[in-house]
């Protein structure tokens, strides 16, 4: 019987509830997939990392982008970051292997596409629908499980699976998990609806701005730090690689300055009131 991807998360779920046996071709599939990415992964961490306007750009910030082709100062990601994005990896191949498991239609898994000259990979298509499978934290999780991501997506997932949906043509969806918890969360968009996100546009945009010699304005201003009047990068800056490059000339050119809070980094532009924290240096 045809399996349809409105199912999927009860469909996965019954694996664990009644069991199976599972299909030694899957299981070679999964193990196939696995050592591919392990062998990927591994060999581009010594790679010199070149930028490049791609589909997984399409939905990044201009300036973000602009300084990513131009091979602006950036910051080298960190072990622990890598070992995350693997995690995040894992994850994808795991719960890409439980669908075909639970009887849904997994092809062109990786598959590359094309839009307006530009390529991307997708993570596959299950059921006729184009996926973008996420590893998610319980904060980011939320926005996937209750539909606001297309009011509150900094890292531009929306343009991103649209860019997808123009170039299949097809219907897009989000298969979402939470990494803490092990919960999984569905979140399905029709192939009108993603076209409002205008991804052709958003690429010649892009690459306007690519064409110029000196970068596009800033893409976020700083939000105040509570109530202590400093300032500080929005949650789009502070992820961003470039940041200490792009704000270079804060707290009257001396740079960014961080200050290590319980729950991580926070990197004033403007320091008013001296925080009680510690501050990173270098």
């Amino acid at each position: 019987m045809t399996k349809n991807l409105e199912t999927i998360i009860e469909d996965i779920y019954d694996l664990f509830e009644n069991g199976k046996d599972v299909s030694e071709i899957n299981l070679e599939i999964f193990a196939e997939n696995l050592k591919d990415l392990l062998r990927d992964r591994f060999k581009s961490y010594k790679e010199e990392r070149r930028g490049s306007l791609r589909m997984s750009s399409v939905g990044k910030p201009l300036r973000q982008v602009w300084y990513e082709v131009h091979g602006a100062p950036g910051e080298d990601l960190r072990p622990n970051t890598l070992l995350k994005f693997l995690y995040g990896d894992l994850i994808e191949e795991l719960v890409l292997f439980l669908a075909r498991e639970a009887g849904h239609k997994v092809t062109d898994q990786q598959t590359t596409v094309n839009l307006e000259g530009v390529a991307g990979h997708i993570d596959a298509v299950i059921d006729g629908v184009v996926v973008d499978v996420k590893s998610a934290s319980k904060f980011a999780f939320k926005k996937f499980k209750d539909g606001t991501l297309p009011l509150d997506d900094p890292f531009g997932y929306m343009k991103q699976l649209a860019g997808y949906s123009a170039a299949l043509k097809l219907d897009g969806a989000f298969l979402a998990m939470n990494k803490e918890s092990g919960e999984l969360t569905l979140l399905e968009y029709d192939r009108e609806y993603l076209a409002m996100e205008h991804p052709e546009a958003r690429i010649q945009e892009q690459r306007g701005a690519l064409d110029s010699t000196e970068p596009p304005e800033r893409c976020y201003e700083p939000v105040p730090d509570g109530k202590s009047g400093n300032m500080k990068l929005a949650v789009g800056c502070s992820y961003c690689r470039f940041k200490k490059h792009c704000w270079s000339d804060a707290n009257d050119g001396q740079g960014l300055r961080t200050f290590i809070y319980s729950n991580g980094p926070t990197f004033l532009t403007e320091v008013v009131r001296e925080p009680k924290v510690p501050e990173a240096k270098g």
